[in-house]
Protein backbone atom coordinates (compact mmCIF):
# COMPACT_ATOMS: atom_id res chain seq x y z
CA UNK A 1 0.00 0.00 0.00
CA UNK A 2 3.06 2.10 0.82
CA UNK A 3 4.30 2.19 -2.54
CA UNK A 4 1.01 2.51 -4.42
CA UNK A 5 1.04 5.60 -2.47
CA UNK A 6 4.17 6.41 -3.18
CA UNK A 7 3.97 6.16 -6.88
CA UNK A 8 0.81 7.99 -6.87
CA UNK A 9 2.27 10.44 -5.39
CA UNK A 10 5.32 10.57 -8.00
CA UNK A 11 3.46 10.57 -11.16
CA UNK A 12 1.20 13.57 -9.65
CA UNK A 13 4.75 15.41 -8.92
CA UNK A 14 5.81 14.37 -12.38
CA UNK A 15 3.19 15.96 -13.95
CA UNK A 16 2.64 19.41 -11.78
CA UNK A 17 6.30 19.67 -12.03
CA UNK A 18 6.86 18.90 -15.88
CA UNK A 19 3.35 21.73 -16.65
CA UNK A 20 5.31 24.22 -14.45
CA UNK A 21 8.60 23.97 -15.90
CA UNK A 22 6.53 24.69 -19.45
CA UNK A 23 7.60 20.82 -20.90
CA UNK A 24 6.13 20.38 -23.98
CA UNK A 25 7.00 16.34 -23.59
CA UNK A 26 7.68 13.98 -20.60
CA UNK A 27 10.31 10.94 -21.48
CA UNK A 28 9.94 7.57 -19.46
CA UNK A 29 12.51 5.46 -20.92
CA UNK A 30 13.36 2.07 -18.62
CA UNK A 31 17.06 1.18 -18.75
CA UNK A 32 18.57 -1.74 -16.75
CA UNK A 33 18.52 -0.35 -13.50
CA UNK A 34 16.83 2.86 -13.02
CA UNK A 35 13.72 4.84 -15.27
CA UNK A 36 15.25 7.47 -17.49
CA UNK A 37 13.18 10.83 -17.02
CA UNK A 38 13.53 13.59 -19.44
CA UNK A 39 11.52 17.05 -19.91
CA UNK A 40 11.62 18.77 -23.35
CA UNK A 41 11.75 22.10 -22.63
CA UNK A 42 12.04 24.89 -25.10
CA UNK A 43 12.32 22.07 -27.46
CA UNK A 44 15.36 20.35 -25.67
CA UNK A 45 15.68 17.33 -23.34
CA UNK A 46 16.22 18.00 -20.02
CA UNK A 47 16.95 15.52 -17.09
CA UNK A 48 14.66 15.21 -14.21
CA UNK A 49 14.70 12.96 -11.10
CA UNK A 50 13.53 9.57 -11.32
CA UNK A 51 11.51 7.66 -9.16
CA UNK A 52 13.01 4.90 -6.54
CA UNK A 53 14.18 1.64 -8.35
CA UNK A 54 11.24 -0.25 -6.29
CA UNK A 55 8.88 2.40 -8.34
CA UNK A 56 9.78 1.97 -11.46
CA UNK A 57 7.10 -0.66 -13.26
CA UNK A 58 4.48 0.97 -10.90
CA UNK A 59 5.06 4.13 -12.42
CA UNK A 60 4.72 2.97 -16.09
CA UNK A 61 1.10 1.31 -15.18
CA UNK A 62 -0.10 4.11 -12.88
CA UNK A 63 0.03 6.45 -16.23
CA UNK A 64 -0.79 3.91 -18.82
CA UNK A 65 -3.69 3.25 -16.50
CA UNK A 66 -4.64 7.04 -16.65
CA UNK A 67 -4.52 7.00 -20.42
CA UNK A 68 -6.94 4.50 -20.30
CA UNK A 69 -4.36 2.24 -22.19
CA UNK A 70 -4.19 -1.38 -21.70
CA UNK A 71 -1.76 -2.30 -18.23
CA UNK A 72 -0.88 -5.76 -19.50
CA UNK A 73 -0.17 -5.44 -23.35
CA UNK A 74 3.45 -4.53 -23.02
CA UNK A 75 4.25 -6.20 -26.64
CA UNK A 76 2.70 -3.75 -28.61
CA UNK A 77 2.77 0.64 -28.71
CA UNK A 78 -0.24 1.63 -27.78
CA UNK A 79 -2.03 5.22 -27.44
CA UNK A 80 -3.95 7.08 -25.01
CA UNK A 81 -5.11 10.22 -23.44
CA UNK A 82 -4.36 11.44 -19.63
CA UNK A 83 -5.88 14.49 -17.76
CA UNK A 84 -4.26 15.87 -14.82
CA UNK A 85 -3.53 18.52 -12.77
CA UNK A 86 -0.88 21.37 -12.57
CA UNK A 87 0.35 22.90 -8.99
CA UNK A 88 -2.52 25.10 -8.78
CA UNK A 89 -5.14 22.40 -9.78
CA UNK A 90 -5.96 23.28 -12.85
CA UNK A 91 -6.50 20.62 -15.39
CA UNK A 92 -4.09 19.43 -18.25
CA UNK A 93 -4.22 16.70 -20.50
CA UNK A 94 -1.35 14.97 -22.26
CA UNK A 95 -1.63 12.56 -25.63
CA UNK A 96 0.44 9.22 -24.73
CA UNK A 97 2.49 6.97 -26.38
CA UNK A 98 3.94 4.05 -25.31
CA UNK A 99 6.50 1.49 -27.20
CA UNK A 100 8.20 -1.43 -25.98
CA UNK A 101 12.08 -1.79 -25.88
CA UNK A 102 14.63 -4.52 -23.88
CA UNK A 103 14.14 -3.27 -20.98
CA UNK A 104 10.60 -2.61 -20.61
CA UNK A 105 7.96 -0.09 -22.49
CA UNK A 106 9.07 3.75 -22.84
CA UNK A 107 6.30 6.01 -21.92
CA UNK A 108 5.70 9.54 -24.01
CA UNK A 109 3.88 12.11 -23.07
CA UNK A 110 2.66 15.44 -25.15
CA UNK A 111 1.21 18.02 -23.31
CA UNK A 112 -1.60 19.23 -25.49
CA UNK A 113 -1.17 22.94 -25.07
CA UNK A 114 -3.62 25.31 -23.23
CA UNK A 115 -1.87 28.09 -24.43
CA UNK A 116 -1.01 27.62 -27.66
CA UNK A 117 -1.58 30.76 -30.20
CA UNK A 118 -5.50 30.95 -30.65
CA UNK A 119 -5.42 33.89 -33.68
CA UNK A 120 -2.99 34.67 -36.44
CA UNK A 121 -1.95 38.18 -34.42
CA UNK A 122 -0.83 35.91 -31.63
CA UNK A 123 1.72 34.17 -34.05
CA UNK A 124 3.23 37.83 -33.83
CA UNK A 125 4.50 37.33 -37.77
CA UNK A 126 6.13 40.44 -39.61
CA UNK A 127 3.03 42.68 -40.87
CA UNK A 128 3.60 41.27 -44.65
CA UNK A 129 3.85 37.91 -43.48
CA UNK A 130 0.99 38.15 -41.87
CA UNK A 131 -0.91 40.08 -44.86
CA UNK A 132 -0.04 37.31 -46.83
CA UNK A 133 -1.17 34.89 -44.81
CA UNK A 134 -4.55 37.01 -44.06
CA UNK A 135 -4.70 37.25 -47.93
CA UNK A 136 -4.47 33.68 -48.70
CA UNK A 137 -6.91 32.97 -45.99
CA UNK A 138 -9.76 35.33 -47.62
CA UNK A 139 -10.00 33.63 -50.72
CA UNK A 140 -12.64 30.86 -50.92
CA UNK A 141 -10.24 28.41 -52.15
CA UNK A 142 -6.98 27.08 -52.53
CA UNK A 143 -4.12 25.02 -51.10
CA UNK A 144 -2.30 26.61 -48.11
CA UNK A 145 0.48 24.61 -46.99
CA UNK A 146 2.39 24.98 -43.34
CA UNK A 147 6.03 23.23 -43.29
CA UNK A 148 8.85 22.49 -40.93
CA UNK A 149 10.09 19.44 -38.43
CA UNK A 150 7.93 17.93 -35.76
CA UNK A 151 7.76 20.41 -33.11
CA UNK A 152 8.01 23.65 -35.00
CA UNK A 153 4.96 24.67 -33.96
CA UNK A 154 3.08 23.66 -37.86
CA UNK A 155 -0.37 22.65 -35.67
CA UNK A 156 -0.44 26.17 -33.64
CA UNK A 157 -0.34 28.11 -37.08
CA UNK A 158 -3.29 25.81 -38.17
CA UNK A 159 -5.51 26.52 -35.79
CA UNK A 160 -4.45 29.94 -35.64
CA UNK A 161 -5.91 30.16 -39.34
CA UNK A 162 -9.28 28.03 -38.08
CA UNK A 163 -10.02 30.74 -35.73
CA UNK A 164 -10.08 33.01 -38.21
CA UNK A 165 -12.29 31.06 -41.02
CA UNK A 166 -14.54 29.35 -38.23
CA UNK A 167 -18.19 31.52 -38.39
CA UNK A 168 -21.61 30.55 -39.26
CA UNK A 169 -21.63 30.68 -42.69
CA UNK A 170 -18.66 28.41 -42.98
CA UNK A 171 -18.62 24.76 -42.89
CA UNK A 172 -15.28 23.20 -41.48
CA UNK A 173 -13.98 19.90 -41.76
CA UNK A 174 -10.59 18.81 -40.21
CA UNK A 175 -8.87 15.23 -40.52
CA UNK A 176 -5.91 14.87 -37.89
CA UNK A 177 -3.50 12.55 -36.61
CA UNK A 178 -4.76 12.52 -33.73
CA UNK A 179 -7.02 15.73 -32.61
CA UNK A 180 -4.77 17.69 -30.38
CA UNK A 181 -6.92 20.79 -29.96
CA UNK A 182 -10.36 20.45 -29.72
CA UNK A 183 -12.53 23.43 -32.13
CA UNK A 184 -16.32 23.98 -31.79
CA UNK A 185 -18.06 24.45 -34.62
CA UNK A 186 -15.20 22.39 -36.61
CA UNK A 187 -16.24 18.80 -37.25
CA UNK A 188 -12.87 16.66 -36.05
CA UNK A 189 -12.14 13.28 -37.34
CA UNK A 190 -9.26 11.01 -35.68
CA UNK A 191 -7.58 9.04 -38.29
CA UNK A 192 -8.19 5.45 -37.31
CA UNK A 193 -6.16 2.95 -39.26
CA UNK A 194 -8.02 0.13 -37.39
CA UNK A 195 -10.88 1.14 -38.25
CA UNK A 196 -9.81 1.74 -41.87
CA UNK A 197 -9.76 5.67 -41.67
CA UNK A 198 -6.81 7.36 -42.64
CA UNK A 199 -6.60 11.13 -44.34
CA UNK A 200 -7.58 9.72 -48.03
CA UNK A 201 -10.39 8.01 -46.73
CA UNK A 202 -11.97 11.32 -44.34
CA UNK A 203 -10.67 13.55 -47.20
CA UNK A 204 -13.25 11.34 -49.67
CA UNK A 205 -16.28 11.48 -46.89
CA UNK A 206 -15.58 15.26 -46.25
CA UNK A 207 -16.14 16.28 -50.01
CA UNK A 208 -19.44 14.70 -49.58
CA UNK A 209 -20.38 16.97 -46.81
CA UNK A 210 -20.88 20.17 -48.47
CA UNK A 211 -17.91 21.40 -47.04
CA UNK A 212 -16.38 25.31 -47.31
CA UNK A 213 -12.84 25.12 -45.72
CA UNK A 214 -10.87 21.33 -45.32
CA UNK A 215 -7.84 21.08 -42.71
CA UNK A 216 -5.66 18.02 -43.31
CA UNK A 217 -3.40 17.32 -40.37
CA UNK A 218 -0.16 16.31 -43.19
CA UNK A 219 0.01 15.15 -46.40
CA UNK A 220 2.08 12.05 -45.93
CA UNK A 221 1.03 9.74 -49.17
CA UNK A 222 -0.22 10.40 -53.20
CA UNK A 223 -3.17 10.02 -52.74
CA UNK A 224 -3.75 12.10 -49.99
CA UNK A 225 -1.86 15.05 -52.45
CA UNK A 226 -3.91 14.10 -55.16
CA UNK A 227 -7.19 14.92 -53.29
CA UNK A 228 -6.09 18.12 -51.75
CA UNK A 229 -4.63 19.08 -54.92
CA UNK A 230 -8.06 18.48 -56.36
CA UNK A 231 -10.21 19.94 -53.55
CA UNK A 232 -8.34 23.08 -53.97
CA UNK A 233 -9.18 23.34 -57.21
CA UNK A 234 -12.72 22.87 -56.82
CA UNK A 235 -13.81 25.25 -54.86
CA UNK A 236 -12.24 24.81 -51.47
CA UNK A 237 -9.86 26.21 -49.06
CA UNK A 238 -7.73 23.07 -48.14
CA UNK A 239 -5.24 24.05 -44.76
CA UNK A 240 -2.42 21.10 -44.14
CA UNK A 241 1.00 20.81 -43.12
CA UNK A 242 4.45 19.00 -44.94
CA UNK A 243 7.71 18.29 -43.33
CA UNK A 244 10.21 20.10 -45.48
CA UNK A 245 13.15 22.25 -44.89
CA UNK A 246 11.56 25.47 -46.93
CA UNK A 247 8.51 26.60 -48.38
CA UNK A 248 10.24 26.03 -51.63
CA UNK A 249 10.76 22.20 -50.36
CA UNK A 250 6.83 21.73 -50.09
CA UNK A 251 6.31 22.75 -54.16
CA UNK A 252 9.17 19.87 -54.76
CA UNK A 253 7.86 17.56 -52.21
CA UNK A 254 4.43 17.80 -53.59
CA UNK A 255 5.86 17.10 -57.75
CA UNK A 256 8.18 14.00 -56.17
CA UNK A 257 4.17 12.69 -55.02
CA UNK A 258 2.89 12.77 -58.05
CA UNK A 259 1.57 15.88 -58.76
CA UNK A 260 1.84 17.77 -61.88
CA UNK A 261 3.05 21.11 -61.99
CA UNK A 262 0.12 22.61 -63.93
CA UNK A 263 -2.31 21.14 -61.26
CA UNK A 264 0.15 23.00 -58.39
CA UNK A 265 0.44 26.11 -60.14
CA UNK A 266 -3.85 26.44 -60.51
CA UNK A 267 -4.45 25.26 -57.06
CA UNK A 268 -1.70 26.51 -54.41
CA UNK A 269 -2.01 30.11 -52.78
CA UNK A 270 0.64 30.08 -50.28
CA UNK A 271 3.34 28.07 -48.15
CA UNK A 272 4.85 28.68 -44.43
CA UNK A 273 7.57 27.55 -43.85
CA UNK A 274 8.14 27.62 -39.66
CA UNK A 275 10.62 27.39 -36.76
CA UNK A 276 10.23 28.26 -33.25
CA UNK A 277 13.42 29.93 -31.49
CA UNK A 278 14.47 30.09 -27.55
CA UNK A 279 13.54 33.39 -26.21
CA UNK A 280 16.70 35.03 -24.30
CA UNK A 281 15.01 35.23 -21.06
CA UNK A 282 13.77 38.66 -19.73
CA UNK A 283 15.12 38.50 -16.41
CA UNK A 284 18.95 37.61 -17.09
CA UNK A 285 18.63 40.16 -20.01
CA UNK A 286 17.97 42.66 -17.64
CA UNK A 287 20.88 41.49 -15.51
CA UNK A 288 23.28 41.72 -18.15
CA UNK A 289 23.00 44.54 -19.79
CA UNK A 290 22.25 41.92 -22.70
CA UNK A 291 20.06 45.05 -24.76
CA UNK A 292 23.17 46.66 -25.09
CA UNK A 293 24.46 43.85 -27.21
CA UNK A 294 22.06 42.52 -29.46
CA UNK A 295 23.19 39.82 -31.29
CA UNK A 296 25.52 38.22 -29.17
CA UNK A 297 25.35 34.58 -28.15
CA UNK A 298 23.33 34.12 -24.84
CA UNK A 299 25.93 34.83 -21.99
CA UNK A 300 27.16 37.74 -19.74
CA UNK A 301 29.16 40.08 -20.24
CA UNK A 302 32.12 38.36 -17.57
CA UNK A 303 32.24 35.00 -19.22
CA UNK A 304 29.58 33.29 -16.30
CA UNK A 305 27.43 30.72 -17.13
CA UNK A 306 23.65 32.15 -17.99
CA UNK A 307 20.98 30.77 -16.05
CA UNK A 308 18.75 32.26 -13.44
CA UNK A 309 15.94 31.62 -10.39
CA UNK A 310 13.71 31.96 -14.05
CA UNK A 311 15.57 29.98 -16.40
CA UNK A 312 18.32 27.23 -17.14
CA UNK A 313 20.87 28.42 -19.68
CA UNK A 314 19.37 32.07 -20.74
CA UNK A 315 16.43 31.26 -22.12
CA UNK A 316 13.04 31.26 -21.37
CA UNK A 317 10.00 30.70 -23.92
CA UNK A 318 9.90 30.30 -27.55
CA UNK A 319 8.66 32.06 -30.32
CA UNK A 320 8.23 31.52 -33.96
CA UNK A 321 10.27 32.60 -37.34
CA UNK A 322 8.36 32.58 -40.62
CA UNK A 323 8.86 32.07 -44.15
CA UNK A 324 5.92 33.13 -45.89
CA UNK A 325 5.83 32.35 -49.73
CA UNK A 326 2.76 33.80 -51.51
CA UNK A 327 2.55 31.60 -55.18
CA UNK A 328 3.40 35.09 -57.15
CA UNK A 329 2.98 35.02 -60.84
CA UNK A 330 6.81 34.41 -61.37
CA UNK A 331 6.62 31.58 -58.96
CA UNK A 332 3.70 30.10 -60.40
CA UNK A 333 5.19 30.24 -63.73
CA UNK A 334 8.71 28.00 -62.18
CA UNK A 335 6.38 25.74 -60.54
CA UNK A 336 4.46 25.30 -64.09
CA UNK A 337 7.77 24.69 -65.51
CA UNK A 338 8.73 22.00 -63.10
CA UNK A 339 11.68 24.13 -61.36
CA UNK A 340 13.94 23.03 -58.64
CA UNK A 341 13.31 23.65 -54.81
CA UNK A 342 16.61 25.92 -55.61
CA UNK A 343 15.06 27.45 -58.63
CA UNK A 344 12.05 28.03 -56.37
CA UNK A 345 13.96 29.89 -53.59
CA UNK A 346 16.09 32.53 -56.43
CA UNK A 347 12.67 32.89 -57.32
CA UNK A 348 11.09 33.62 -53.77
CA UNK A 349 14.00 36.12 -53.33
CA UNK A 350 13.27 37.99 -56.72
CA UNK A 351 10.13 38.66 -55.08
CA UNK A 352 11.11 39.80 -52.00
CA UNK A 353 10.38 36.71 -49.71
CA UNK A 354 13.46 35.93 -46.97
CA UNK A 355 14.43 32.94 -46.22
CA UNK A 356 14.02 31.32 -42.53
CA UNK A 357 17.49 32.67 -41.43
CA UNK A 358 17.21 36.40 -42.52
CA UNK A 359 13.76 36.62 -41.38
CA UNK A 360 14.75 35.70 -37.84
CA UNK A 361 17.67 38.20 -37.69
CA UNK A 362 15.34 41.18 -36.63
CA UNK A 363 14.91 39.11 -33.56
CA UNK A 364 18.40 38.92 -32.96
CA UNK A 365 18.66 42.42 -33.64
CA UNK A 366 16.48 43.34 -30.88
CA UNK A 367 17.85 41.10 -28.42
CA UNK A 368 14.80 38.76 -28.41
CA UNK A 369 16.96 35.56 -29.13
CA UNK A 370 20.64 34.85 -29.63
CA UNK A 371 22.62 34.62 -33.06
CA UNK A 372 23.59 31.12 -32.07
CA UNK A 373 20.02 30.02 -31.43
CA UNK A 374 18.83 31.54 -35.08
CA UNK A 375 21.62 29.35 -36.44
CA UNK A 376 20.67 26.31 -34.54
CA UNK A 377 17.13 26.04 -35.49
CA UNK A 378 17.53 27.39 -38.73
CA UNK A 379 20.79 25.63 -40.26
CA UNK A 380 18.92 23.13 -42.14
CA UNK A 381 16.98 25.37 -44.25
CA UNK A 382 19.67 28.12 -45.09
CA UNK A 383 19.19 29.52 -48.75
CA UNK A 384 20.52 27.63 -51.86
CA UNK A 385 23.79 29.25 -53.33
CA UNK A 386 22.77 32.25 -55.54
Amino acid sequence: MDEDQATVRFVDRLIADAVEHRASDIHLQPEQDTLRIRLRIDGLLREAQGPPAALRSRAIARLKLLAGMDVAEQRLPQDGRLQGQDSTGQPVQFRVASCPSVHGEKLVLRLIERDAPATIEALAMPDPAREALETALDRTEGLILVTGPTGSGKTATLHAALHRLNTPERNICAVEDPVEMEVPGVTQVAVNRRAGVDFARALRAFLRQDPDVILIGEIRDAETAAIAVKAAQTGHLVLSTLHTRSAAGAVERLAQMGVPGYDLASSLSLVVAQRLVRRRCPACRAADGAEAAPGTAAGTADGRTPGCPHCRDGYSGRRGVFQVMPLTAGIAEAVLAGASARQLEARAREAGVPDLHTAGWPLVEAGETSAAELRRVTREAEPWPA
